[in-house]
């Protein structure tokens, strides 16, 4: 099966104009020393209106690819021909090029465009972006050779663009040419022109970049299709990433690194609208699955549905840590180590881990780790601009002295697991070094029980000093500056890290008030979550008494594909069968599955449908909410997506077979929330909103603070 493999540029920025950019790019032409694979070019098309705004020129380009001998044997070619569509609008200030290939063409598939455009923000500035597909159908069996070869070539070529262009320009500089003038309107017949009847007679040259500016936003919209025209924010450039601000915030990323890093962040801003993570946490993402964009995309949605559900963007601002952890958890933040990285310090050996999990339970524990975390992520944010250099992870100093037997008391072990597993999973490359020091005869067995549960990644991070082998050389001071060096290590700076030590008995708590703790902690969220199985649609009633109420909903698809529908019912449903299983399991949502809907009801005579069915894709975010027309019954449902079989072609496509072949994918998973608020508090307009695909609905942020109303509008089950 062909892989379609694409490249998006970041938007790299030159900092001269247009014009000039214009005369150095016309030197590659017919060829170009600098590009020894560019052996020649002939123009095959010309065009240059009257005016000489615009001149379209077509030239068949000849390359010599660097590829093995056999290969151009069996292939039967020594050169590679690819067409060149260049067209220039001086008016506009815009090239765009677009090239294929014509050798292969049944079998391989390339398409590039490039565009050269103003930059929005200073005219006398030049953008320039790329992006590029490749499709592979056929090659007499070497198909993975071609692609691998075909990527190479591209990726070295992206590379050298930018180092043609400057190589000219010095040129061009070198021979007395810094300044190459404007387009301006031929001036023969005024009188005659009628096109040039709205400009007013200034100078031109003020003129054209205004009215260039105004097109140019018009150009955006159109070749904005991917976002409905009501969101012109979407095409402008403030949303892509330059490859300066890549190099100084994110770090050195190859092309196609760079390339995953825009494509992922792309989709999540169609995907997610209002509520992306930031660059360098997408990056963390694609850097644990090695730029694998599907891989790493699925871990991030996870993540992303994750966050949600358990409030995680809140808690440095509204979690308080208990008394006891502020008191007993031996960990805080400490300056940082010699790269810039936050340094955290954790005296595990003085911590009594058996005392914290019987005094706080294990889901507190993992709240304070994961406040930690955010701070970390802050942290590492605050260093990136101090030190003026990308800084995407943490250091982590474990201090061992003390441990023993208590430390490896089971629940403590398990609490310990479970905490690792979540941190791997939604904070992933965040450690940058670990260091273990004074580390104990114990050690050893924490360690193979703890050691599998880690990331391979992740270990190779790891640095183990037993006793005191950390003040010897290759110690402590090759990572950390003496003068932070904490007093409990033998150093001079005071820590403020808290001394542990035993957690008193009179605090512990028995399993019940722990369970009912937790229960408070997980439900702390407003979202709700549900499973849907084919057949098994899940339905929320709402009853409502006043006819002109707001419904209003969001809610995240973790898995699969639903349809999202609300229905009007005169009579109640028949209250709904209790689910025994799902009932407890506050840990593990996903018990929860009612139906409402009679099987005997009839659409249309029983009850109706007030919306129409919205599709949504796994990983999507949907927010909208409906103007009740009448009291009574309404019901929300989620329900299971059929793939249509083949609807659009006559072959299914390979996903829709993979999909088939998955037993799980007949189970969807959907976390949503709703409220009802009475007309007068919608802001809204009071149309029927369309389901927006969008983020957190300023709605819901509006009206959770206000939890009366919040739980009286939520109709108990």
């Amino acid at each position: 099966a062909a892989m379609v493999q694409k490249y998006q540029s970041p938007v790299r920025v030159y900092k001269h104009p247009f014009e000039l950019i214009m005369a150095a790019y016309e030197r590659r032409f017919p060829t170009c020393p600098l590009i020894p694979m560019f052996v020649a070019s002939d123009t095959v098309n010309e065009y240059k209106s009257e005016d000489e705004a615009i001149h379209v020129i077509e030239r068949r380009c000849k390359l010599d690819i660097d590829a093995p001998r056999l290969l151009k044997k069996i292939a039967g070619v020594d050169y590679v021909y690819f067409v060149q569509k260049n067209s220039l609008n001086r008016r506009e200030r815009t090239l765009h090029i677009e090239a294929y290939n014509e050798t292969f063409s049944n079998r391989v598939i390339i398409n590039e465009h490039c565009s050269y455009t103003v930059h929005p923000d200073n005219e006398d500035w030049t953008c320039f972006e790329q992006s590029a597909s490749l499709d592979i159908k056929s090659f007499f069996g070497f198909e993975s050779t071609v692609e691998k070869i075909a990527m190479k070539q591209y990726t070295s070529n992206i590379k050298k663009g930018k180092e043609i262009i400057e190589y000219y320009l010095k040129q061009l500089e070198e021979e007395g040419i810094t300044f190459v003038p404007r387009w301006t309107p031929p001036v023969t017949c005024k009188s005659e022109s009628s096109t040039s009847h709205t400009r007013r007679p200034v100078s031109p040259a003020i003129n054209i970049p205004e009215s260039a500016t105004k097109e140019g936003l018009n150009n955006k919209e159109i070749l904005n299709t991917s976002s409905s025209p009501s969101e012109p924010t979407a095409g402008t450039p403030d949303d892509k990433l330059d490859a300066d601000y890549i190099k100084r915030y994110l770090g050195d990323l190859t092309p196609m690194q760079e390339s995953c890093l825009i494509r992922l962040r792309q989709w999540l801003q169609e995907t997610h609208k209002g509520k992306i993570p930031k660059d360098e946490h997408i990056l963390r993402f694609l850097r644990a699955r090695d730029f694998n964009i599907d891989k790493a995309r699925e871990i991030l949605c996870q993540s992303l549905t994750w966050r949600k559900q358990h409030q995680v963007d809140y808690i440095l601002d509204t979690w308080n840590p208990p008394q006891v952890l502020q008191d007993y958890y031996a960990g805080g933040w400490h300056h940082h180590d010699k790269d810039g990285r936050p340094l955290y310090v954790l005296r595990l050996g003085q911590m009594d881990t058996k005392g914290l999990v019987r005094a706080l339970g294990e889901e507190a524990l993992l709240r304070y780790v994961l406040s930690i975390n955010e701070e970390g992520l802050r942290r590492c944010e605050e260093n990136t601009k101090v030190f003026g250099r990308p800084i995407s992870s943490w250091t982590c100093l474990v201090d061992l002295e003390g441990l023993n037997m208590r430390h490896l008391w089971r629940p403590g072990v398990k609490a310990l697991l479970r905490i690792i597993e979540v941190v791997e999973a939604n904070y992933p490359e965040t450690l940058g070094r670990l260091l273990i020091l004074r580390a104990p005869r114990v050690f050893p067995v924490l360690w193979t029980l703890v050691s599998p549960f880690i990331d391979d990644n992740t270990r190779k991070k790891f640095l183990i000093y037993a006793g005191n082998d950390y003040q010897g050389p290759g110690g402590l001071l090759d990572y950390i500056d003496k003068e932070i060096i904490p007093d409990f290590l033998g150093g001079e700076c005071m820590c403020e890290v808290p001394e542990g030590g035993l957690v008193p008995k009179s605090l512990y708590r028995t399993a019940e008030e722990l369970e009912n703790e937790d229960i408070k902690l997980w439900t702390e969220t407003i979202y709700q979550s549900a499973s849907v199985f084919k057949g098994a649609p899940h339905e929320v009633l709402i009853q409502i008494v006043d006819a002109s109420s707001v419904i209003t909903w969001d809610f995240d698809v973790c898995k699969g594909d639903i349809v999202f529908n609300i229905f009007h019912s005169k009579r109640a449903p028949q209250p709904p069968k209790k689910d025994s299983l799902g009932a407890h399991s506050i840990t593990s949502p996903g018990g929860n599955n009612v139906q409402l809907i009679d099987k005997v009801w009839q659409l249309g005579r029983d009850y109706s449908m007030v919306e129409s069915p919205l599709i949504c894709k796994e990983g999507e975010s949907v927010q909208g909410s409906h103007v009740t027309r009448w009291p009574g019954f309404y019901i929300l449902q989620w329900k299971f997506h059929n793939m249509p079989a083949c609807a659009t072609t006559n072959l299914p496509r390979v996903d829709d077979v993979l999909a088939s072949l998955q037993v799980s994918s007949h189970k969807c998973k959907v976390m949503y929330y709703t409220e009802v608020i009475g007309s007068e508090d919608f802001r809204g307009s009071m149309t029927s909103l369309e389901s927006s695909h969008s983020g957190f609905s300023q709605l819901s942020a509006a009206t959770t603070s206000s939890s009366q109303s919040h739980s009286s509008s939520m109709i108990s089950r």
